[in-house]
């Protein structure tokens, strides 16, 4: 017997349904007032449902007061409020904990019905915006991006601090031809700064010279976009790229944590240039 077979019989397997619905479906200040309420009765009484609905007025409350009260009332009728509250808080701290840690697709290019097409470039300029205390990008290449350099000034502008970290060019021995990251962002000055790998940190004998080739936004440690796309405008807009969001701060932490280290002028291989 599986464990889905093993509970469905049981009474109040209804009422923990309906209860994780509701903490999904609520606003946490509706979630929080109908746990006072809760708390407050011993059982599911004809008046608890009035009582929910005067806690916290809202759209559509009624119809969740009703359908609470009557499977409270049908599947756990000997159940308390304040083991019904419980159920609602913890619920909902669980359900917060699972958007926080929510991961994002973001698909650029041709669509397709297995995923709503977010530009690339949409998703960075949102995080750019959203960054209060630093922004880390890096990218490959970067050329053009005249929106994001502008969001990247505004930020500065802002007081977070920018770096951003890209593929060194020819001129420095690196593979990239053309406009570098850091060309792309020269008027910016001082307020952000660039980071490369230089060549003869990571050249080794007889081995083809490895690349710096991660494509990463972090708005301070709070969210990041993991992508195949350089800070390029074809890729942010015309090419088929594929890439997450993770919002999961303790990922998101260790991920800027990385490149801390690698910067870090003791121990890192990245120098500032």
């Amino acid at each position: 017997m599986n464990p889905s077979e093993a509970t469905a019989g049981l009474p109040s397997e209804a009422l923990a349904q309906t209860v994780a619905e509701l903490a999904a479906e609520l606003p946490a200040g509706h979630v929080a007032a109908w746990a006072g309420v809760l708390a407050s009765v011993q059982r599911s009484e004809a008046t608890v449902e009035a009582a929910l609905i005067d806690a916290r007025p809202g759209y559509a409350v009624a119809a969740h007061a009703r359908r609470l009260v009557a499977v409270w009332r049908s599947h756990a009728p000997d159940l308390p409020g304040a083991a019904v509250a419980l159920a609602l808080r913890s619920a909902a701290h669980l359900q917060r904990r699972a958007e926080v840690r929510r991961t994002e697709l973001v698909v650029s290019g041709p669509s397709s019905p297995a995923v709503a097409v977010r530009l690339t470039r949409s998703v960075v300029v949102e995080l750019i915006r959203q960054a209060r205390r630093s922004l880390l990008m890096v990218s490959f290449a970067a050329y053009g991006v005249a929106e994001v350099v502008a969001e990247v000034s505004a930020a500065a502008d802002r007081g977070v601090r920018v770096d951003l970290v890209s593929e060194s060019g020819t001129a420095d021995g690196g593979p990239l031809r053309g406009v570098t990251g850091a060309d792309v962002f020269a008027g910016l000055g001082d307020r952000v700064t660039c980071w490369h790998w230089p060549v003869a940190a990571r050249r080794q004998p007889g081995r083809s010279l490895p690349a710096l080739h991660a494509k990463v936004i972090a708005a301070d440690t709070d969210a990041a976009l993991v992508s195949s796309a350089n800070l390029t405008d074809r890729a942010l807009s015309d090419n088929l790229e594929v890439g997450v969001v993770v919002r999961d701060p303790d990922a998101v932490r260790r991920l800027v944590d990385h490149f801390a280290a690698l910067t870090d002028p003791r121990t890192g291989v990245l120098r500032r240039l």
